[in-house]
Protein backbone atom coordinates (compact mmCIF):
# COMPACT_ATOMS: atom_id res chain seq x y z
CA UNK A 1 0.00 0.00 0.00
CA UNK A 2 1.58 3.05 -1.25
CA UNK A 3 1.31 6.03 1.41
CA UNK A 4 -0.70 9.24 0.31
CA UNK A 5 1.40 12.38 -1.35
CA UNK A 6 0.48 14.44 1.90
CA UNK A 7 1.30 11.99 4.44
CA UNK A 8 4.94 11.38 2.73
CA UNK A 9 5.13 15.17 2.60
CA UNK A 10 4.41 15.59 6.60
CA UNK A 11 7.00 12.21 7.08
CA UNK A 12 9.94 14.12 5.19
CA UNK A 13 9.62 17.01 7.22
CA UNK A 14 9.81 15.64 10.46
CA UNK A 15 13.25 14.34 9.50
CA UNK A 16 14.39 18.29 9.16
CA UNK A 17 16.04 18.48 12.29
CA UNK A 18 17.81 15.63 11.71
CA UNK A 19 19.27 16.79 8.03
CA UNK A 20 19.70 20.08 9.28
CA UNK A 21 22.10 18.72 11.64
CA UNK A 22 23.77 16.33 9.03
CA UNK A 23 23.90 19.11 6.44
CA UNK A 24 26.07 21.50 8.95
CA UNK A 25 28.70 18.78 9.16
CA UNK A 26 29.17 18.90 5.32
CA UNK A 27 29.10 22.40 4.83
CA UNK A 28 30.13 24.27 8.09
CA UNK A 29 27.62 26.88 7.56
CA UNK A 30 24.22 26.72 9.05
CA UNK A 31 22.63 29.22 6.03
CA UNK A 32 24.36 26.33 3.15
CA UNK A 33 23.10 23.85 5.69
CA UNK A 34 19.77 24.84 5.02
CA UNK A 35 19.91 25.31 1.53
CA UNK A 36 21.15 22.08 1.41
CA UNK A 37 18.20 20.28 3.64
CA UNK A 38 15.84 22.68 0.82
CA UNK A 39 17.08 20.84 -2.30
CA UNK A 40 17.17 17.36 -0.72
CA UNK A 41 13.13 17.45 0.41
CA UNK A 42 12.64 19.19 -3.16
CA UNK A 43 14.35 15.86 -4.36
CA UNK A 44 12.78 14.24 -2.46
CA UNK A 45 9.16 15.24 -2.78
CA UNK A 46 10.34 14.89 -7.39
CA UNK A 47 11.09 11.26 -6.92
CA UNK A 48 8.63 10.19 -4.01
CA UNK A 49 7.28 7.38 -6.68
CA UNK A 50 10.79 5.90 -6.49
CA UNK A 51 11.15 5.35 -2.64
CA UNK A 52 10.35 1.98 -1.75
CA UNK A 53 7.89 1.46 1.29
CA UNK A 54 8.89 -0.45 3.98
CA UNK A 55 12.32 0.95 3.60
CA UNK A 56 13.93 3.63 6.01
CA UNK A 57 12.94 6.83 4.59
CA UNK A 58 15.62 8.61 7.48
CA UNK A 59 18.35 6.88 5.11
CA UNK A 60 17.02 7.45 2.14
CA UNK A 61 17.04 10.94 2.67
CA UNK A 62 20.38 11.29 4.23
CA UNK A 63 21.88 9.44 0.86
CA UNK A 64 19.98 12.08 -0.93
CA UNK A 65 21.66 14.93 0.98
CA UNK A 66 24.84 13.71 0.95
CA UNK A 67 24.47 12.76 -3.12
CA UNK A 68 23.42 16.07 -3.00
CA UNK A 69 26.55 18.02 -1.30
CA UNK A 70 28.87 15.91 -2.91
CA UNK A 71 27.27 17.28 -6.49
CA UNK A 72 27.19 20.49 -5.68
CA UNK A 73 30.69 20.56 -4.39
CA UNK A 74 31.80 19.11 -7.92
CA UNK A 75 30.09 21.60 -9.81
CA UNK A 76 31.68 24.43 -8.04
CA UNK A 77 35.17 22.82 -8.28
CA UNK A 78 34.23 22.62 -12.18
CA UNK A 79 33.75 25.89 -12.26
CA UNK A 80 36.43 27.18 -10.23
CA UNK A 81 38.78 25.49 -11.90
CA UNK A 82 37.01 26.94 -15.37
CA UNK A 83 37.52 30.36 -13.78
CA UNK A 84 41.31 30.00 -12.32
CA UNK A 85 42.34 28.52 -15.63
CA UNK A 86 40.69 31.55 -17.39
CA UNK A 87 42.12 33.81 -14.68
CA UNK A 88 46.13 32.25 -15.78
CA UNK A 89 45.08 32.55 -18.77
CA UNK A 90 44.58 36.07 -18.40
CA UNK A 91 47.59 37.14 -16.14
CA UNK A 92 50.17 35.23 -19.25
CA UNK A 93 48.50 37.82 -21.45
CA UNK A 94 49.11 40.62 -19.78
CA UNK A 95 52.59 39.63 -18.99
CA UNK A 96 52.76 39.55 -22.83
CA UNK A 97 51.67 42.84 -23.73
CA UNK A 98 52.97 46.37 -22.69
CA UNK A 99 49.45 47.77 -22.17
CA UNK A 100 46.41 46.06 -20.79
CA UNK A 101 44.00 45.63 -23.86
CA UNK A 102 40.29 45.03 -22.68
CA UNK A 103 38.89 45.10 -26.35
CA UNK A 104 40.85 42.19 -27.03
CA UNK A 105 39.83 40.75 -23.80
CA UNK A 106 36.11 41.20 -24.38
CA UNK A 107 36.27 39.93 -28.20
CA UNK A 108 37.54 36.55 -26.40
CA UNK A 109 34.62 36.50 -24.62
CA UNK A 110 32.40 37.93 -27.48
CA UNK A 111 34.00 34.84 -29.51
CA UNK A 112 33.30 32.14 -26.62
CA UNK A 113 29.52 33.05 -27.03
CA UNK A 114 29.53 33.05 -30.54
CA UNK A 115 30.45 29.91 -30.95
CA UNK A 116 28.25 28.67 -28.85
CA UNK A 117 25.46 30.36 -29.92
CA UNK A 118 26.65 28.08 -33.29
CA UNK A 119 25.86 25.06 -31.28
CA UNK A 120 22.70 23.44 -32.16
CA UNK A 121 20.46 22.45 -29.07
CA UNK A 122 21.23 19.28 -29.31
CA UNK A 123 24.76 19.77 -28.83
CA UNK A 124 24.28 22.88 -26.31
CA UNK A 125 22.18 21.57 -23.97
CA UNK A 126 24.51 18.80 -23.01
CA UNK A 127 27.43 20.62 -22.98
CA UNK A 128 26.26 23.03 -21.11
CA UNK A 129 24.50 20.51 -18.54
CA UNK A 130 28.40 18.94 -18.41
CA UNK A 131 30.32 22.07 -18.24
CA UNK A 132 27.81 22.59 -15.29
CA UNK A 133 28.67 20.01 -13.57
CA UNK A 134 25.76 17.32 -14.13
CA UNK A 135 27.17 13.70 -14.98
CA UNK A 136 26.42 11.64 -17.84
CA UNK A 137 23.37 9.68 -16.59
CA UNK A 138 21.34 12.57 -15.22
CA UNK A 139 21.97 14.52 -18.57
CA UNK A 140 20.82 11.56 -20.65
CA UNK A 141 18.09 11.36 -17.82
CA UNK A 142 16.95 14.71 -17.99
CA UNK A 143 17.33 15.27 -21.73
CA UNK A 144 15.77 11.71 -22.51
CA UNK A 145 18.30 10.47 -24.67
CA UNK A 146 20.57 7.67 -24.38
CA UNK A 147 23.82 8.05 -22.24
CA UNK A 148 26.26 7.32 -25.29
CA UNK A 149 24.64 10.04 -27.25
CA UNK A 150 25.28 12.36 -24.74
CA UNK A 151 28.77 11.59 -24.73
CA UNK A 152 28.89 12.06 -28.58
CA UNK A 153 27.46 15.11 -28.13
CA UNK A 154 29.59 16.25 -25.66
CA UNK A 155 32.38 15.02 -27.61
CA UNK A 156 31.51 16.82 -31.01
CA UNK A 157 30.21 20.11 -29.47
CA UNK A 158 33.95 20.40 -28.15
CA UNK A 159 35.51 19.68 -31.57
CA UNK A 160 32.86 22.06 -32.84
CA UNK A 161 33.98 24.61 -29.71
CA UNK A 162 37.78 24.38 -30.59
CA UNK A 163 37.88 24.40 -34.32
CA UNK A 164 35.49 27.95 -34.45
CA UNK A 165 38.07 29.07 -31.25
CA UNK A 166 41.09 28.10 -33.17
CA UNK A 167 42.65 31.35 -33.60
CA UNK A 168 43.08 31.35 -29.67
CA UNK A 169 44.91 28.45 -29.51
CA UNK A 170 47.24 29.42 -31.98
CA UNK A 171 49.42 32.37 -29.97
Amino acid sequence: MKTAPLDFNNQLFSFRDSLQGFAFSFTRNEEDATDLVQDTLLKAMRYAQSFQEGTNLKSWLFIILKNTFINNYRRKGKFNSYMDEASSIAMNESYFNLTYNTGESNCSVEDIHKALKKLSQGYYLPFIKYFEGYKYHEIAEELNIPIGTVKTRIHMARMMLKKNLRMYSER
